[in-house]
């Protein structure tokens, strides 16, 4: 099985038939928690893609277009699941909708919301979300503490990011070839707040 970090954008089609695989295909997955609908929402169409894309104000990448429009809108995925770019999506039995990447931020205090070019993805657990870049290259994921920064100090939403993946490219493939994604952002943590790491 390949590293996920040698994976190109010519290995897509086979993580997109992976993750279709792994999101419709596969009896009982429960990818996190059992928290997940279990099986995606219904795919967007174009139009639809393009009314969130103005929304949010940038041309998503073309994986998670390819995610969005070929396998469904959010509800599979990494850790609890991807968010959809719908607002409104309820699975059955739930008694909150699922969250929206549009609007995730809609309930924020002012001036505690990470920067219109960070998409949000699913949550992490605590206060920890996982976002992806919409304007660096490779589109980097990135794991931010929603209350690790303090305006009060002088501090931004940049200084809530605790790791950041090197692509989604490559943190979609560790997810699909049945890897954790915290792992990696597990031991840059552990290495940050080691007391014993001189570097």
């Amino acid at each position: 099985m390949p590293n996920p970090a040698h994976r190109t954008a010519a290995d897509d089609d086979a993580l997109l038939e992976e993750l279709h695989v792994l999101a419709w295909d596969t009896p009982g997955m429960a990818p996190y928690r059992g928290d997940s609908p279990g099986h995606p929402f219904p795919r967007l169409t174009a139009a639809d893609l393009e009314s969130a894309e103005r929304e949010i104000g940038y041309r998503l990448p073309e994986l998670l277009r390819r995610i969005h429009t070929e396998i469904g809108d959010g509800g599979f995925g990494p850790e609890g699941g991807l968010a959809s770019l719908v607002p409104g999506r309820r699975p059955t039995g739930y008694l909150q909708d699922w969250p929206c990447s549009v609007t995730v931020s809609d309930g924020r205090a002012a001036g505690w919301s990470p920067p219109p070019s960070w998409l949000f993805l699913t949550d992490g657990g605590c206060s920890m979300e996982w976002y992806v870049s919409l304007i660096a290259v490779d589109n980097p994921v990135l794991l931010w503490d929603a209350d690790g920064w303090e305006p009060d100090r002088g501090q931004d939403p940049h200084d809530g990011l605790r790791y950041a993946a090197p692509s989604l490219r490559q943190w979609l493939w560790t997810w699909a070839d049945g890897g954790l994604v915290w792992d990696d952002a597990l031991t840059v943590l552990d290495h940050f707040h080691d007391p014993t790491n001189a570097s």
